[in-house]
């Protein structure tokens, strides 16, 4: 097995179980739901797998929940007493699009 081929497995086993682990807590798995979903950018790109825009527009879509929820977060967040309304929360909907785009994709790569 050539060395690229190698370090793209690894790479993609380690961001599917940090991803995995990551979702026991959205918010503060979120931290290392990112990384898990670059590290499976990264396996794509080094394998030159047919599933690298699949998996580069989960990271993306990860990376744009991600930054909108600490936003919203860090602004005390939705609904309550905040003065905003709980539909503010479809600004996340990338987050967990993202997350499932990178695990099926993840999953595929690793099929290949």
């Amino acid at each position: 097995m050539p060395t690229n081929r190698r370090w793209s497995r690894i790479l993609a086993v380690a961001g599917l179980v940090v991803m995995l682990l990551g979702a026991v807590d959205p918010l503060e798995g979120s931290l290392v739901i990112l990384p898990g979903s670059a590290l499976l950018a990264i396996a794509a790109w080094l394998g030159q797998s047919r599933q690298r825009k699949v998996l580069y527009w989960a990271l993306v879509a990860v990376a744009a929940g991600v930054g909108v929820m600490w936003g919203m977060t860090a602004m005390g967040g939705i609904g309550g007493s905040t003065g905003r309304s709980m539909w503010w929360a479809l600004l996340l909907l990338p987050y967990p699009a993202g997350w499932v785009m990178g695990l099926v994709g993840g999953v595929r790569l690793l099929r290949e």
